[in-house]
């Protein structure tokens, strides 16, 4: 493993001696507001230890990103396929646009999260959020999953903000809730999730997701969930040009 110390290290900097480096395993630490981590990779594998900035594993193509810490806007901006893990929370527009991979946040995340996601044949993206996510969650949602569990936060506290899934026109939002979401649109179907889905799809991710941030597996499943999704008799036709 090669180790960096990013202190006081300029981003681009630390963006070049990260792509120059040929070992497969890179540590970072100090790492402080530094943006653009990560970019386009395909193979490596990279442990932060701080607080990276904005567009963290933006574009990723393969490689795994780990960070022991918060970070900032925009994790996994439009990335493609490989991993990420934060073990603390995230800003605004965390996988935003994103085609494929898997966003895993143990804590909170901003605004926007999901917004714009998409599957394409054999790509499904994937983001859980741990805590609760800000307003517009799976805005425009196109493809993809998305989880908010809700852990240790205040009780009666919303999993979401406002206007959840408003204008996503595929894919599917869990929320480890009963409770309705704050503004949830008109065209969009809110359904309790049975025990099959249950075990069939949500068991698998909460497993690898409670590995992975030292969560009790079974405690969060044993919590009633919902599922938001299109309604498909029911479109955004104000939105779109043509359904």
């Amino acid at each position: 493993m090669e180790i960096i110390n990013a202190k006081g290290m300029d981003q681009g900097d630390l963006c070049a001696l990260i792509k120059k480096e040929r070992h497969l395993d890179i540590e970072i630490r100090n790492c402080c507001g530094q943006r653009y981590i990560g970019c386009g990779m395909k193979k490596t594998r990279i442990n932060i230890i701080g607080t990276p900035g904005n567009a963290l594993g933006a574009f990723l193509d393969g490689a795994s990103i780990t960070v022991d810490g918060n970070a900032e806007d925009a994790v996994g901006d439009t990335m493609n396929c490989g991993s990420i893990f934060i073990d603390g929370s995230v800003g605004d527009a965390a996988g935003y646009a994103m085609r494929g991979g898997k966003i895993f946040v143990h804590g909170n995340a901003g605004y926007r999260a999901g917004v714009n996601m998409k599957a394409y044949k054999d790509k499904s993206p994937l983001l859980v959020i741990g805590g609760k996510a800000g307003s517009f969650l799976g805005e425009y949602l196109a493809g993809g999953t998305i989880i908010v569990l809700g852990l240790h936060n205040p009780k009666n506290t919303p999993l979401t903000g406002y206007f959840c899934g408003n204008g996503m026109y595929n894919g599917k939002i869990y929320l480890r809730t009963t409770e309705r979401p704050i503004g949830l649109s008109k065209h969009l179907l809110m359904n309790k999730v049975g025990e099959e889905e249950k075990e069939t799809i949500l068991r698998p991710v909460i497993m690898e997701f409670a590995a992975a941030f030292k969560e009790d597996p079974e405690k969060i499943l044993k919590a009633d969930f919902i599922a938001v999704e299109p309604d498909p008799e029911n479109r955004y036709r104000e939105l779109y040009a043509a359904i």
